[in-house]
């Protein structure tokens, strides 16, 4: 262990990173104290900024740095179909397939009773409220296929029954348990393109 209680903060905080465990953390910081200069400085500097710019988008909830992504932003992306995700890690993997070329809404988030979330903490009554709006014609639902993520996905189906969109899923290609983050780009775009009815 280092002998110097700010270098064993960064470990610690490091460690609490997805991925990376304490002996992970702590090869990671040596490299950046080896590499002070080249690693270190730009990437306390870059977070630092993004610490400070970083915003939710108002629209959809994907990360940016105004108050509009620039997903929501695009005139071309109002396709009128909104693919709803369970997190911004997910519309990233969604993004990064190309497959999709409409408009995201992020939940934050399952349903959970053990957690005590509910509809109103995911947002499900502004998506509902959105979907009005805009007048989409598709409602997709890219949630991860876990009990949780299915449980929502029929409670979604089931509030925008009344509005007579079309709700879709994705259909081969993601796995029983899966998580689109962990998804290959191909996966992602044959599951987007093959996607049906709930």
């Amino acid at each position: 262990m280092a002998d110097d209680t700010g270098i064993d903060a960064l470990i610690d905080l490091m460690a609490r990173l997805p991925g990376l465990g304490p002996r992970s953390a702590r090869r990671a910081v040596l490299v950046l104290l080896k590499k002070r200069a080249q690693l270190m400085a730009p990437l306390a500097q870059a977070m630092a900024e993004v610490a400070l710019t970083a915003k939710d988008c108002h629209v959809c909830g994907n990360i940016g740095t105004s108050d509009i992504c620039s997903i929501c932003a695009d005139p071309q992306r109002a396709t009128g179909e909104i693919c709803v995700v369970e997190d911004v890690a997910d519309l990233w993997a969604m993004e990064r397939g190309q497959a999709f070329k409409g408009r995201y809404h992020v939940l934050g988030g399952t349903l959970s009773a053990l957690d005590a979330v509910g509809p109103d903490e995911l947002g499900i009554p502004r998506l509902v409220a959105r979907v009005a709006d805009e007048g989409a014609r598709e409602v997709i639902l890219a949630l991860n296929a876990t009990v949780d993520g299915q449980t929502t996905a029929h409670y979604i189906a089931d509030a925008l029954a009344p509005s007579g969109v079309q709700i879709t899923t994705l259909a081969q290609g993601v796995p029983i348990g899966g998580e689109l983050d962990y998804l290959d780009d191909g996966t992602i775009g044959a599951a987007l393109r093959a996607r049906r009815r709930l």
